[in-house]
């Protein structure tokens, strides 16, 4: 076995290599968030299609509720899978998942109307969103695992970070799909067959995904795969720490990310009293700020390590939040809006450019996806998903300041759980890996000791 030096002629091609999988890789990550939040931002238009009633707010519950049962899949997709990329490799994992999402689209773009079909309408757009509530709760943990396997040694927080680059991209790309249908196309066209065309052009782009994935080298490797704890719950159990570990800091983490990226939207309508038309302004403008700042960060945690950017993190939300929600409630101006959701954005990506990298450090190789998959959706599901549900229960009893707290309080512990542990990128199962040769060779790498 031969090792890889900056000086050797054959690094700078492995280099390229590997970055080529971090863009086959992330691009099937934007083209799965495109495709997952497409479907809430459409849902105005297709609504009364699946959903008949008079009553314009009981149609989009209905398709919400929907929405919400393809969040609350991604546990059982981040075990699945977990276990399908640790047992038979990541890259065939992901080239499934993406492949199911691109189902999924399709199916929706396809699907008849209840006036069609009766009632079997809403329940095959319900077994759609099963698909993609799988396919997303499966992307995360094996497009983490395997960013984090490629990333070249020392600048891994950079590489890494583009996960949740493509993640947010595949939101903004989403809105900006619609927008540009909404000047293309009359209201009328949108509510009878235009809402479909956002679902096609996302499963075109999810068979885009799948070409470039299909190209990927693996990076488990053969011996890795065919240990008896490769994807196994006995197995990952065995590190049971790092799990608990991985959903303590998720929970702090996806809860904070949602409050202010999803819900900061309705926040601002609903509290501040800002038009709907500036709010989406501003935070279209934020996300797209916040973008960028994801490599910047990354790069951040390769200089000063990961548990010192989640410790960071950990601190300043846990003062900040409670303080720029007041402030936030009380804004008038859309400037000072935006700057305030930016300072937030900012604390947040201290968690988020290492996000998948810090979970993918803390397990070994035979369990890295399941482990990463699977703490990542259990924390994300219980406190991320149900942000805006608490949030707005909270303002319905009178008691909204009682969510900033909520926030704060669960950033603490996010804080907590940074200061105890040790740091990954310097004691985690990523450290040993080296730069070899037969990394990508056909029957994969050794991606973790």
């Amino acid at each position: 076995m031969s090792v890889l030096h900056p000086s050797d002629p054959a690094a700078a091609a492995d280099t390229r290599k590997r970055i080529f999988a971090i863009v086959g890789a992330s691009s099937g990550n934007l083209v799965e968030w495109f495709d997952f939040y497409i479907y809430s931002f459409c849902a105005i238009y297709f609504a009364p299609m699946f959903f008949p009633s008079s009553n314009p707010t009981t149609q989009l519950a209905n398709s919400a509720a929907i929405f919400a049962v393809g969040f609350f899949m991604r546990p059982i997709g981040g075990w699945l899978f977990g276990r399908i990329a640790d047992k038979h490799g990541r890259r065939t994992a992901m080239m499934i998942s993406v492949l199911m999402m691109c189902g999924g689209s399709l199916m929706i773009a396809c699907l008849p109307t209840y006036s069609s079909i009766g009632i079997a309408a809403p329940l095959l757009l319900l077994l759609a969103r099963l698909f993609q509530g799988l396919s997303v709760g499966g992307e995360y943990g094996t497009s983490a695992t395997y960013m984090s396997e490629v990333a070249l040694e020392g600048r891994r927080g950079f590489f890494a970070s583009f996960q949740y680059v493509t993640l947010i991209g595949g939101q903004l790309l989403a809105v900006l799909a619609l927008v540009i249908l909404q000047q293309l196309l009359t209201s009328e066209q949108l509510h009878a067959w235009g809402w479909r065309i956002p679902f096609v052009l996302g499963a075109m782009a999810a068979l885009v995904a799948l070409y470039l994935r299909k190209s990927l080298s693996e990076t488990s490797t053969a011996e890795t795969r065919k240990n008896k704890d490769a994807g196994t719950l006995a197995g990952l159990m065995k590190h049971k720490r790092a799990f608990l570990t991985v959903v303590g800091f998720t929970a702090g983490g996806s809860l904070i990310f949602y409050t202010f990226t999803t819900y900061m939207q309705k926040y601002l309508v609903n509290t501040a009293g800002m038009s709907a038309k500036t709010a989406s302004t501003v935070m279209t403008a934020a996300l797209f700020v916040y973008m960028l700042m994801q490599p910047l960060f990354g790069m951040l945690s390769d200089k000063i390590g990961r548990r010192t950017s989640m410790l960071w993190f950990g601190a300043l939300a846990t003062v900040a939040t409670v303080p720029i929600l007041h402030a936030l409630k009380d804004v008038a101006n859309p400037y000072a809006a935006f700057g305030l959701v930016i300072v937030a954005l900012s604390i947040v990506s201290f968690y988020t450019s290492i996000s998948g990298l810090i979970k993918a450090e803390m397990f070994p190789a035979e369990v890295r996806a399941l482990g990463v998959g699977l703490s990542y959706a259990v924390g994300n599901a219980l406190f991320g998903g149900t942000a805006e549900y608490v949030a707005l229960e909270l303002k319905g009893m009178g008691s909204e300041s009682t969510f900033y707290w909520y926030v704060s309080v669960m950033c603490a512990i996010a804080f907590i759980v940074a200061y105890k542990m040790r740091d990954p990128s310097k004691e985690g199962y990523l450290k040993d890996v080296r730069l070899e040769t037969r990394q990508f060779a056909p029957d994969g790498a050794a991606a973790g000791r």
